[in-house]
C-alpha cells in the first residue's frame, strides 16, 4: 500500500513538472514493468522465500510409522 503510494506521489510530481505526455509515459512503463509475467514471477518467488523463512511453524516430515495410524515427525533438517 505505501509502495503504492509513494509510486502515485513519484508519478504526481514528476508528471507535474514534466507535462501530462511525460507522466503518461512514466505510468504506461510502471503498468508493462509490474503487469510483465517474469516480474510477477520473481515477485511471488521473492515472497514464497520470505514466507518460509519468517514462518513459525517449521516444515514436518515423517520420521518413523509406530503403527498403521501413528508417526513421528519431526522439522525437516537444513531449515532454520
Amino acid at each position: 500500500m505505501i509502495r503504492v503510494a509513494a509510486v502515485m506521489a513519484v508519478g504526481y510530481v514528476l508528471g507535474a513538472k514534466a507535462g501530462r505526455r511525460r507522466y503518461e509515459q512514466i505510468a504506461s512503463t510502471y503498468r508493462a514493468v509490474t503487469g510483465s509475467p517474469a516480474t510477477k514471477a520473481v515477485l511471488d518467488a521473492g515472497r514464497r522465500r520470505i514466507a518460509d523463512r519468517v514462518s513459525p511453524d517449521p516444515a514436518m516430515v515423517t520420521l518413523t510409522p509406530i503403527d498403521a495410524q501413528t508417526s513421528v515427525l519431526h522439522p525437516e533438517a537444513g531449515r532454520r
